[in-house]
């Protein structure tokens, strides 16, 4: 492919052609780098492929577009479509494994720390080009390198016909997670241009980038492309099995019309039909039967080889020994989920339906889930304790197993946080909600709803940001700006908590979490 750039801008040179980029504020930003080829028809369900290059110049001054998103999803309530900032409007595509670099310098030979973006959706939707998530403000706070990452999501990337169509078909169920690995090889071979050490790369991801993050810690063929780890909101100890996950695929194919032995037939049908079976097969397959630790419906899937291992169930995986790690999420996740449901969000809640819920994830442990809460919170809302409970079985346990579980091989250390700010926005019904750490973390509070124009967001986004760079500068997050932060042990449980004001709280909500850990482990 010919570059066909004719403007003017920095340029870098990649092991496939130059690149031109923009600047803007004295940083540089490439947009829409391709590092793998289109993932259509007979390159669909495969490992990626390297990208054709190009000769001349080629233009990376805009997003590309982004990879085919869940379809069906509910819509937003009008008052938070935009909560989280402007949507990425770019078109779907199979031609979808691109990435976007923000750098302070190109061609300087800085060495400068880089910061490996995956984007959240739940391995279903979601992209890497939000206006949240621009690395632009985070490169120049801290003189990183800040890369984001789009790649092939749900069926497209998940779809595992390894026990159904042979060794053609053997790395279709983790096709999605190959591609960051394709992604993190990329930079590993073309950083330097950027600016960016490749021996000094972080991973991080919040929600279902945070169950990217997980499953790249137990995956050989990324071990030595990253040296450290944060894990925002998405802790991710088991993923799919090959037994679901062969199930999953022939409901697919039984739904298509497409016969077990004619696997290739899958590359050529029309991509949305290859999406309406989304639903379709995991209805025919009924749901996942270890609720609280099980994740991910055309998700990843421990096939022996690509993944070998449950990311961290019943241990971490041996191979992130030396990876130091930071983990956290936000004080009130699931308020960002429950803020759809007409009776939460119109304040009436009743006790039936408060316990019907909770019920529905803690089983047996009802009655004592409930009292934990109301005794932690006496002065709350029904609403309150509904959102609390749902947080603790959905995001939190998952996050103290995976912290302890990290933290027992004594290796690499990790450090434990919590974002406790509560945004103003919709009368402050959605609290510390899921995704809010998104415009601290990348210093664009300016950007999305829950935090723009609010008091203090833009001096709490200083400090966490400066977390988030010096732990991948240095793999301590610690700074001035801080009190005195602890690694995580399973004795002292040292969290950080992001505030108005930040302190560290040894073994928050105790109680909580040790009910939630036993409701995890029962069959």
């Amino acid at each position: 492919m010919d570059g066909a750039s004719t403007g003017s801008g920095p340029i870098a040179e990649t092991v496939t052609g130059k690149l031109r980029g923009a600047t803007s504020a004295g940083i540089h930003a490439f947009k829409g780098i391709p590092y793998g080829a289109p993932t259509s028809g007979e390159n669909r369900f495969m490992a990626p492929r390297q990208p054709a290059a190009w000769t001349g110049q080629r233009d990376a001054v805009a997003y590309r577009g982004h990879a085919p998103q869940l379809p069906g999803r509910a819509k937003r309530r009008p008052e938070l479509e935009t909560i989280l900032g402007p949507p990425d409007n770019t078109p779907e595509s199979e031609d979808c494994l691109t990435l976007n670099v923000w750098t302070p310098g190109v061609g300087d030979a800085a060495k400068r720390p880089v910061m490996v973006w995956l984007h959240g959706g739940a391995f279903a939707y979601g992209s890497g080009n939000r206006a949240v998530t621009d690395g632009a403000n985070l490169a120049k706070r801290g003189d990183v390198v800040v890369v984001s990452v789009n790649h092939r999501l749900n069926i497209f990337g998940f779809l595992h016909l390894a026990d159904i169509g042979g060794e053609r078909f053997a790395h279709s169920g983790n096709a999605g997670v190959l591609d960051l690995v394709a992604a993190l090889e990329w930079v590993r071979d073309n950083i330097k241009a950027f600016g960016g050490d490749p021996d000094n790369v972080t991973i991080f991801g919040e929600s279902g980038g945070g169950g990217k993050v997980s499953v790249l810690l137990a995956m050989p063929a990324a071990r030595g492309l990253f040296h450290r780890a944060v894990i925002q909101s998405g802790a991710t100890l088991r993923v799919s099995t090959s037994e679901r996950a062969t199930a999953l695929a022939d409901a697919v194919m039984r739904h298509l019309g497409v016969p077990s032995k004619n696997c290739e037939r899958l590359q050529h049908v029309p991509a949305e039909a290859l999406a309406a079976a989304i639903a379709p097969a995991i209805a025919a397959v009924g749901k996942r039967s270890h609720s609280l630790l099980d994740r991910y419906d055309f998700g990843p899937v421990v096939d022996g080889s690509d993944l070998p291992q449950q990311p961290f169930d019943p241990a971490a995986p041996v191979i992130a020994d030396d990876i130091p790690l930071m983990i956290g999420g936000t004080r009130e996740e699931s308020g960002f989920f429950l803020a759809d449901d007409d009776e939460l969000w119109d304040l009436r809640v009743t006790d039936a339906s408060l316990r019907s819920r909770i019920a529905a994830v803690a089983g047996p442990d009802t009655d004592r889930i409930l009292d934990v809460y109301r005794t932690m919170n006496p002065q709350g809302s029904r609403e309150d304790w509904l959102i609390a409970a749902l947080t603790g079985s959905n995001f939190w346990v998952r996050t103290v197993l995976l912290a302890e579980r990290k933290a027992a091989r004594e290796a690499a250390p990790v450090y434990m946080y919590s974002l406790d700010w509560r945004s103003p926005a919709c009368d402050g019904r959605l609290k510390a909600h899921h995704a809010m750490d998104l415009p601290f973390v990348f210093d664009t509070t300016n950007v999305p709803d829950t935090t723009k124009g609010a008091a203090g967001a833009a001096e709490l986004a200083a400090v966490m940001s400066e977390s988030w760079i010096r732990f991948a500068r240095t793999g301590n997050p610690a700074h001035p700006g801080l009190p005195a932060w602890p690694a995580f042990t399973s004795q002292s449980r040292a969290t950080m908590v992001f505030d108005t004001e930040c302190r560290v709280v040894n073994d928050p909500d105790r109680d909580a979490r040790l009910l939630w850990e036993r409701v995890a482990g029962r069959p």
